[in-house]
């Protein structure tokens, strides 16, 4: 467990954790419903870069005692999660419940979550653009 540089209370942090996510939403809906989501849950939107056109990365620091409410409230801005990803957030929640302490629920918790954009390709629009052959 390290500590936050630079805070007067010295709350703990937790390990750094990575999350993989997709939506087939539209870009510019979905980005302002996260930004919402992140500062509703408490969260600190730490960094946020572009790696692929399709491709979105943000690094965020949330209180473990908000990570159940940050955790619905991705998958409410239509983000889906991959599976390691639900995994990695349910260990979160579970250990949240058996933190006794206010300065254990207090434990910062980073994340790097990554958002893929992914068209949502139907069999008629694939048909459509693939030319019969001659």
């Amino acid at each position: 467990m390290n500590t936050r540089k630079g805070s007067t209370n010295q709350l703990p942090t937790m390990q750094p954790l990575a999350i993989q996510s997709f939506s087939y939403d539209e870009r510019a809906s979905v980005l302002p419903l996260l930004n919402e989501t992140f500062a509703d849950c408490g969260g600190w939107i730490l960094d946020r870069r572009i790696i692929s056109p399709a491709t979105l990365e943000f690094h965020v620091e949330i209180q473990l005692r908000s990570i159940l409410d940050l955790y619905a409230a991705i998958l409410s801005a239509g983000v889906e999660l991959t599976r390691s990803a639900h995994i990695a957030l349910t260990y979160l929640c579970t250990c949240r419940q058996h933190m006794s302490t206010p300065a254990d629920l207090g434990q910062i918790v980073l994340l790097r979550i990554e958002v893929s954009f992914l068209e949502d390709v139907t069999l008629h629009s694939f048909l459509n653009s693939n030319p019969p052959p001659s």
